[in-house]
């Protein structure tokens, strides 16, 4: 098995996905893959985010194995600490900790203020 990742923002905010395949493709072969499907798709895509949309045309089209959130089977939460360790529920009907059972995605936004702008 071999696996492949997208990244998808800024050196400060990004988020990526991982893909993989039986087969092993060259970095360059697989970045013209996704090239050509980032083309394709990013006039109008259903997905959250490019990545994601790429990540099922690669599945869908290619035979990747897109590994999103959806195909998790159980996520846990580590720390040295015993009391910061559980685990995370990746399923509304199992039990674990509902303060991360969250699905939301970050947005940051720079202000600049200025003397003519007005406040709101």
């Amino acid at each position: 098995m071999h696996f492949y990742e997208l990244h998808e923002g800024d050196d400060e905010v990004f988020s990526d996905v991982l893909l993989a395949h039986e087969e092993e493709y060259e970095p360059d072969e697989f970045f013209e893959l996704v090239q050509s499907i980032r083309r394709r798709v990013q006039a109008g895509f259903e997905d959250d985010t490019l990545i994601e949309a790429i990540a099922a045309a690669l599945e869908r089209d290619h035979g990747f194995t897109f590994v999103s959130d959806e195909r998790l089977t159980a996520a846990v939460k580590v720390s040295r600490d015993d009391d910061e360790n559980f685990l995370i529920r990746t399923d509304a009907g199992e039990d674990a900790d509902d303060d991360l059972d969250a699905d939301y995605v970050t947005i940051t936004a720079e202000l600049d203020r200025d003397a003519t702008s007005r406040p709101n």
